[in-house]
């Protein structure tokens, strides 16, 4: 595998799984302040945020590249409100979505073609989830402080999960 491919895409194991653990720490906000359905959500990402690494890390290694477990900082674990959890999301996602783009601009300028097809699932994805937080934060500010239309949110997060609640019932 090319070093300089190689050494960007542990760059991005590390953002994704930076990804996960931020979602489960807003996840727990949520849990503790009132959101279940908001939390559900939330641990069901940040789920999905570690299958993305997965993916990447099973790319490296079938490659013949070896993937490198770098440190990650800790991610907050208070939040003011349910609008900051979620613009704090759209931020990141956005984030995430330019550090593909360059990884992506990387296996171009090293003629990576393979590497670059694989990643086209990425972009796409990031396109998805860009939609899918703006979505949630569009509503999140139509309802603004009106608790029943927080409370209607909460329950239609909780539905986009399969309306299994945190998962706090299924430790069996």
């Amino acid at each position: 595998m090319n070093p300089k491919v190689e050494s960007a895409l542990n760059e991005q194991i590390q953002k994704e799984e930076y990804s996960s653990r931020l979602y489960l720490a807003m996840a727990i906000w949520c849990e503790v302040n009132g959101y279940p359905g908001s939390a559900s959500f939330l641990y069901q990402h940040a789920e999905e945020e570690r299958i993305h690494m997965m993916k990447l890390i099973h790319f490296v290694n079938d490659r013949g590249g070896e993937t490198k477990l770098m440190a990650i900082d800790v991610p907050p674990s208070d939040f003011g409100s349910l609008m900051d959890v979620f613009t704090q999301i759209k931020k990141h996602e956005e984030y995430i979505t330019e550090s593909i783009n360059n990884l992506y601009g990387i296996t171009v300028e090293e003629k990576d073609y393979t590497t670059g097809n694989f990643l086209q699932w990425y972009i796409t994805e990031q396109v998805e989830e860009e939609s899918l937080f703006k979505t949630i934060l569009d509503k999140i500010k139509l309802v603004g402080k009106d608790k029943a239309g927080m409370f209607h949110i909460d329950k239609e997060l909780d539905g986009m999960t399969g309306g299994t609640g945190t998962g706090a019932e299924s430790n069996g």
